[in-house]
């Protein structure tokens, strides 16, 4: 099992580029059903990501294809942005 916490310490890969997306700022739990639904992460460094969501991305946890030591690998490609 893994931490909340911990996830946002990891980097966020895309599997298709190898860019670096940023780290996870957010993660959207469905309570309900009691499952992770996805990551949000910040299109850019900024002070004023903090003000506006239009620069933040969704990732649905479907993109997610491997959570490993240091990085989170996504299929970027697959986002709902």
């Amino acid at each position: 099992m893994i931490k909340a916490s911990e996830l946002r310490d990891k980097d966020v890969i895309d599997i298709n580029t190898g860019e670096k997306l940023g780290n996870i700022i957010d993660i959207e739990v469905n309570l309900e059903e009691g499952r992770v639904e996805g990551i949000v992460i910040p299109k850019e460094t900024s002070f004023f990501r903090f003000f506006n969501k239009d620069i933040e991305i969704y990732l649905p946890w479907e993109s997610i294809k491997k959570i490993g030591t240091d990085v989170i690998l996504v299929d970027f490609k697959d986002r709902e942005a």
